[in-house]
């Protein structure tokens, strides 16, 4: 059986190791129209607010069983399932202090 290659994997971005690197100075941009004051005033800012209380970002393995029931636990609650596990932790946290 042929192992399946992933995009993501260390050996995906090996493959794509032969594409240049071009600097923004050399890539022509005369093609694209000016933004109109219309646009610039329907644009928002994407992705999460900068706020002083980021969450850090871990790996942590659990088991498929653990991890499934934490996932139907959160989807009864109606909440992702790592803001569940994060409430559990913490209260667990704080009973242990």
């Amino acid at each position: 059986m042929k192992k399946k290659r992933s995009e993501s994997s260390a050996q995906g971005k090996r493959a794509g190791g032969n594409v240049k690197h071009m600097p923004d100075s050399q890539i022509d941009f005369s093609d694209i129209p000016e933004a109109t004051d219309a646009q610039m005033k329907r644009m928002r800012r994407v992705g999460r607010p900068a706020s002083g209380m980021a969450k850090q970002l871990i790996a942590i393995r659990l088991s498929p069983r653990l991890l499934s029931q934490l996932r139907k636990m959160a989807a009864k609650q109606g909440k992702p399932y790592q803001s569940l596990i994060h409430e559990l932790l913490e209260k667990a946290a704080s009973k242990a202090a």
